[in-house]
């Protein structure tokens, strides 16, 4: 097939394609929407660093820990119901979250909308496989360029509709997110269940491999770095909601230009363990800098803008890593690893917020850089029981995929 032909095939595609992929443009511009509105709304609700990262250690927790009901879930009610329950959740619990009047609400309004966000993930690209045309490799390019905008969109828009007002992100995600369930409602047919059901203790009993866990753990210290700079940076910063919303734009197309392009092309020259361990090192190389230069505002941005790049490598490569790590279903070492992983997204920015209340704006930055590093070694600790995962060839796209490449890019 040319070139022209596989574009044209990726491009026809049912309305419930378009429909669902629409969804996901707007569920992953939740990870860095509230960035930019971070400030504000400790300013204006008279909050501390600390008390406005828990907006992320709810949302993370509960994404975490649902994730471990999502394939239950799927496999007894259909793809279709989930994904309408996950839009719907959201639609409500953004809409709540922006009507609030006290910090303690917001946050755990986050956390319900973290509860759809997982249902809706989780099933998300599977969904799209089994109604694209093209095959399953058109269905993954259209979910990669979703998350992509996405992800880099999601601070431009939260910078922008923030700099009105903190409460117009969460009004604006429910506004599309209904507009999305509408959609998916009318257009996406009824899809048949997985012919097996799934265990609720299944995810648990992954774990027991070691590769898996080795993983899974590296995950969560990678995260600490990683959720230090989304939540703590715009802190130090002190910049207006706008400003904070194009400098996260930056970050997220970095990071979405890293994870489809860049990522690849290292992994068939070096391998997957050997680029892993080079993007997370620079990565805390990366925090370590920020934390020298905490005090001035053009290192910190620049530095979030390059760590893009670090996180868009690391993100794709992990992923396969993942699929190849245990000789379990895919859908199954999904859930398992991001359970675990998610621990370290709910910990990490209220931690930082903390540390820089009590101690000083530089120490989240260390703490990152270390947790960070600390990841590098667990992963090189478990290359003996990862080494298989080197000896594959890259992946090819598959449904299995599907499940593991959304809760992991998630």
């Amino acid at each position: 097939m040319t070139t022209g032909s596989t574009q044209s095939s990726i491009l026809h595609q049912p309305r419930a394609v378009w429909a669902v992929a629409f969804a996901c443009v707007i569920a992953f511009m939740g990870i860095g929407l509230v960035d930019p509105i971070l400030k504000p709304i400790a300013e204006q609700l008279d909050a501390s660093p600390s008390q406005v990262s828990l907006l992320f250690t709810s949302y993370m927790a509960v994404t975490g820990v649902a994730m471990l009901i999502t394939g239950w879930l799927s496999s007894r009610f259909g793809a279709k119901r989930v994904l309408l329950a996950g839009l719907a959740i959201i639609v409500v619990f953004a809409a709540l979250a922006g009507s609030s009047d006290t910090i303690g609400q917001i946050v755990g309004f986050r956390g319900g909308w973290g509860l759809g966000n997982a249902l809706f993930i989780a099933t998300a690209l599977a969904t799209i496989v089994g109604a694209a045309s093209g095959g399953v490799a058109s269905a993954i390019i259209l979910y990669e360029a979703a998350l992509g905008i996405g992800i880099a969109a999601g601070p431009l828009l939260g910078g922008f509709l923030g700099d009105i007002s903190w409460r117009g992100p969460f009004y604006g995600v429910s506004a599309l997110m209904a507009v999305a369930f509408v959609a998916i409602a009318i257009f996406l047919p009824k899809l048949p269940r997985p012919e097996r059901t799934t265990s609720l203790l299944d995810p648990f009993r992954a774990l027991r491999h070691r590769s898996l866990l080795t993983m899974a753990i590296t995950a969560l210290l990678y995260n600490f770095g990683f959720f230090t700079l989304l939540a703590f940076t715009p802190f130090p910063l002190a910049m207006g909601a706008h400003q904070i919303g194009l400098i996260f734009f930056g970050w997220g197309v970095c990071l979405a230009v890293a994870s489809v392009f860049v990522a690849p092309r290292l992994q068939r020259r070096f391998g997957t363990l050997p680029v892993v361990a080079a993007a997370l090192t620079a990565f805390a190389v990366d925090l370590a800098v920020m934390a020298v230069y905490t005090d001035d505002k053009s290192v910190l941005v620049v530095c979030v803008v390059v760590a893009g790049v670090f996180l868009g490598i690391n993100n794709t490569l992990v992923t396969e890593a993942v699929m190849l790590a245990a000789p379990v279903e895919r859908g199954t070492a999904s859930a398992a690893y991001s359970f675990v992983r998610f621990g370290g997204g709910a910990i990490a920015p209220y931690l930082a917020g903390k540390l820089g209340e009590e101690v000083n704006v530089h120490v989240p930055f260390w703490v990152g850089a270390g947790a960070t590093a600390l990841a590098v070694v667990v992963l090189l600790s478990g290359r003996r029981v990862l080494a298989h995962v080197d000896d594959h060839e890259p992946a090819a796209h598959s449904v299995d995929e599907a499940r593991v490449l959304v809760a992991a890019d998630a």
